[in-house]
């Protein structure tokens, strides 16, 4: 996932004004995902499976009377970096705290979801998804098409979940449920 792109600026002034597909790790402005798109057929498995999702919990969102609202590649800040989950809900209280036109959100969405490609670090998504939680994140998705396998982590419990398994939301968008098969495979 790490492409470092030359221009070096402060976590301060890319929440200002983020860079499209970048997000603020360590110090750097880096390329999001760039080692998948480089991968080939990769973009269109990583753009279906996040477009399938968004418009699931976007769904499930309308359809329970949930509210809420649900985004794909919208900058958050987290306690030391600036990110850009694949997918994020954002819940009907932080909607009336921050509104729908905000440029960053100040904070981890409640509900993120990060897919993972062959050749993302583990470590690193597994940190990511740490750091997510440890910013006001209340449940995290991991996402790993090629194997059709679905990791659910909150601070407290972690769930995984294969082929042929029906994966849950813990703590947001409650009662939402949706079979690994359906998300991750070749139909849907």
């Amino acid at each position: 996932m790490v492409a470092s792109i030359s221009k070096t600026i402060s976590l301060e002034d890319w929440l200002k004004n983020p860079p499209d597909r970048t997000e603020w790790v360590n110090g750097a402005v880096i390329e999001k995902d760039a080692k998948a798109f480089n991968a080939g057929d990769m973009t269109a498995k990583h753009g279906r499976t996040q477009a399938r999702l968004a418009r699931h919990w976007g769904n499930y969102m309308l359809s329970s009377q949930v509210g809420g609202e649900v985004y794909t590649e919208t900058p958050c800040r987290t306690i030391n970096q600036g990110r850009r989950p694949d997918v994020a809900h954002l819940t009907p209280e932080l909607l009336v705290q921050y509104g729908t036109d905000f440029e960053v959100l100040p904070q981890a969405f409640p509900l993120i979801a990060e897919i993972i490609s062959p050749t993302d670090d583990a470590e690193e998504a597994f940190a990511k998804a740490a750091e997510y939680l440890q910013s006001g994140c209340q449940e995290v998705w991991l996402l790993m098409p090629e194997v059709h396998h679905i990791f659910v982590q909150t601070a407290s419990q972690r769930f995984w979940y294969t082929a042929g398994d029906i994966a849950k939301t813990q703590k947001v968008l409650l009662g939402f449920e949706i079979s690994v098969d359906a998300l991750l495979g070749d139909l849907g």
